[in-house]
């Protein structure tokens, strides 16, 4: 591209520069385009409700081999199944079809899966507006829907 310019009266063409530069970086790229919020289930949101279909049981992925509980849910604000993990010990016991779950992001790098459950991006955190961690400890009973 060759030098910068210099001197009076240059601004605009720096400015230039630098915008057509910003456009090779893809992180630059999927922030302005809005592509996470179009491909994303929840819409960018952090969180969500859902609706729970079906309970499952997903392999781990190697060297582990446990069978990680996990639900099939479908989202209230736009009716998209997705699958979300249900952490903690027994706590899918808790969880029943039908129950209205809140889900959030697990945190997996670049907002992909973690850990070693494979396409699995969600993990419940609520069972019918009641936390999964408090009825997991037996702090509080689960609530009549």
């Amino acid at each position: 591209m060759g030098k910068k310019s210099r001197g009076l009266n240059t601004a605009k063409k720096l400015k230039e520069r630098r915008d057509s530069g910003r456009w090779r970086d893809p992180y630059y790229v999927k922030r302005i385009m809005k592509r996470k919020a179009k491909s994303d289930p929840l819409k960018g949101s952090s969180q969500a409700k859902a609706i729970v279909l079906e309970k499952i049981q997903l392999e781990a992925k190697q060297p582990n081999s446990a069978m990680r509980k996990c639900v099939r849910c479908q989202l209230i604000k736009n009716g998209k199944k997705i699958t979300a993990f249900v952490p903690g010990n027994n706590a899918i016991k808790i969880v029943d079809e039908h129950d209205e779950v809140l889900i959030e992001c697990i945190g997996g790098k670049m907002g992909r899966a973690k850990g070693d459950i494979p396409t699995v991006r969600w993990q419940v955190i609520k069972v019918n507006d009641q936390s999964l961690n408090a009825l997991v400890r037996g702090k509080i009973e689960k609530g009549r829907r």
